[in-house]
C-alpha cells in the first residue's frame, strides 16, 4: 500500500456549523484542496476524503462526520486503514481559544489543551505523538458567555478577513511540513507571544535582562506553549463541542 500523510480538519458536520470557530480546520481544508486540485471528496467510514499531492508527498486530506468530540473515531479509522505511523504521518488542524484570533501555532507532539476533539484523537490512538496546527480563534468577549455558544458563533467583522489569511497560513504551513519538516515549519510559521511592554524595551535598548546579560534582539526564540484553552470535557455521544 502506498505511504500517504494524513491532514484531518476538525470541524462539525452541517451547514449550520459552516464558518463556526470550531470549524476552522475544515476551512484550512478547503483551502488545500481548492490550492492543490485534491480529488474527491469521497465518503470513508465516518469521514470525508480526498487524495492529492502536496510538497511532493502523496496525501489524504479528511474532514471527520463525526461531532467534534468524537473525532477520533474517524482519524483511527483511517490512521489505521493505512497503516499510517501518527507521529509520522498524521497532522491535525484545529482551533485554539487560547491563540489570538488568526495567530498559528505548531507542535511535534503534546496534550488535548483541553481541545475535545484532540482529546478524543489521543484516547483513540494511545498517544498524543502527532502534528498539531492550531489557529487561534480568540477568547471570549464575554466571561459571562458560554464557551460552547462562542466556539459554535461564527466570526464576523474584521475577524473575517484576519481568518481567512489565517487559513492560507496554516495551508502554507501544511505544506512547508510535507516539504521541510515540522521544526523548519514552527521557525517559520509560529507566531510569537507578544512581549510585555517593560521587555520590550530592554530589547529595543539592547539593555541586561534578569541574568545580567546582554539581550541579543537577533535570537528569536520560540514561545512556550500556551496552558490549555479550558473547554469542558464533557464527552456525550452526539455533541459539537
Amino acid at each position: 500500500m502506498d505511504e500517504y500523510y494524513i491532514i484531518a480538519g476538525l470541524g462539525n458536520p452541517g451547514r449550520k456549523y459552516d464558518g463556526s470557530r470550531h470549524n476552522v480546520g475544515f476551512n484550512v481544508i478547503d483551502e488545500l484542496v481548492d490550492r492543490f486540485r485534491i480529488g474527491g471528496p469521497v465518503r470513508f467510514g465516518k469521514s470525508l476524503i480526498g487524495k492529492g499531492v502536496i510538497g511532493g508527498q502523496k496525501v489524504i486530506l479528511m474532514k471527520p462526520l463525526t461531532y467534534m468530540n468524537l473525532s477520533g473515531e474517524a482519524v483511527r479509522e483511517v490512521v489505521n486503514f493505512y497503516k499510517a505511523d501518527p507521529s509520522v504521518h498524521l497532522i491535525v488542524i484545529s482551533d485554539d481559544i487560547d491563540l489570538p484570533a488568526g495567530h498559528i501555532r505548531i507542535r511535534k507532539k503534546g496534550s488535548a489543551g483541553g481541545h475535545n476533539g484532540l482529546k478524543n484523537i489521543i484516547q483513540h490512538l494511545g498517544s498524543g505523538d502527532f502534528t498539531r496546527i492550531r489557529i487561534g480563534v480568540g477568547g471570549k468577549p464575554d466571561p459571562d458567555t458560554e464557551l460552547a455558544n462562542f466556539v459554535l458563533g461564527h466570526f464576523t467583522g474584521e475577524e473575517k478577513t484576519v481568518m481567512q489569511e489565517a487559513f492560507v497560513k496554516a495551508a502554507d504551513a501544511v505544506e512547508c511540513i510535507l516539504k521541510d519538516g515540522p521544526d523548519r515549519a514552527m521557525n517559520l510559521y509560529n507566531t510569537a507571544k507578544k512581549k510585555k511592554k517593560k521587555e520590550a524595551v530592554r530589547e529595543e535598548d539592547g539593555t541586561a535582562d534578569e541574568a545580567g546579560k546582554t539581550v541579543n534582539t537577533a535570537a528569536a526564540g520560540r514561545a512556550d506553549e500556551p496552558a490549555g484553552d479550558g473547554r469542558p470535557g464533557k464527552s456525550e455521544e452526539i455533541c459539537p463541542h
